[in-house]
């Protein structure tokens, strides 16, 4: 019973993040003013996408306001989406000093963990000096949700502070 409803809850997540990602996209532009007796474009099947690359894109979490405190990350990632394989985010954030928080950005392992912000099982993937100048990179290699948190006062500025956001990156499907 509890396989069944860890797969089924399994489903319901991954399907959530997909429904999510999708809803971003602008489907008007798709197939742009596709008519297939028009063969003045040059081919049949290309068509304009927004988001259409042949190469990976950089992505600052967070935009312009970076990884701070008190900005709410789940939100960013739902209007910034959707997100591909072999994307690459980038966590920017000031080093430690007298005016500001140290932050740090842990991988958290499953949705639970994410839910929670619990951070027992979490992996650090930035240090609290990783963030400065450029900042620090992360790849988003496998076709699994990545859930990200800052660590920085066990877990306080992920529970109260939304530093925390969830992403499932999609298959580049166009050239």
């Amino acid at each position: 019973m509890a396989l069944k409803f860890g797969g089924a809850l399994f489903v319901v997540v991954a399907m959530s993040i997909f429904a999510i990602a999708m809803a971003n996209k602008d489907w008007s532009t798709v197939a742009g003013n596709w008519n297939p007796w028009n063969h003045t474009r040059g081919d049949v099947w290309s068509y304009p996408h927004k988001n259409c690359s042949e190469r990976s894109n950089r992505i600052v979490v967070g935009g312009s306001e970076n990884w701070r405190y008190g900005f709410n990350y789940t939100d960013w990632a739902i209007k910034n989406g959707p997100f591909y394989l072999n994307d690459t985010l980038v966590f920017k954030y000031a080093p430690p000093n007298k005016t500001t928080f140290p932050h740090s950005v842990y991988l958290l392992p499953d949705f639970w963990s994410f839910q929670y912000c619990d951070l027992k099982r979490a992996r650090k993937i930035g240090e609290v000096t990783s963030g400065g100048g450029q900042g620090f990179e992360f790849v988003l290699k496998r076709w699994q949700p990545y859930y990200f948190a800052c660590g920085e006062h066990k877990g306080v500025h992920c529970k109260d502070g939304l530093m925390k956001f969830a992403i499932w990156p999609l298959i580049r499907w166009f050239n």
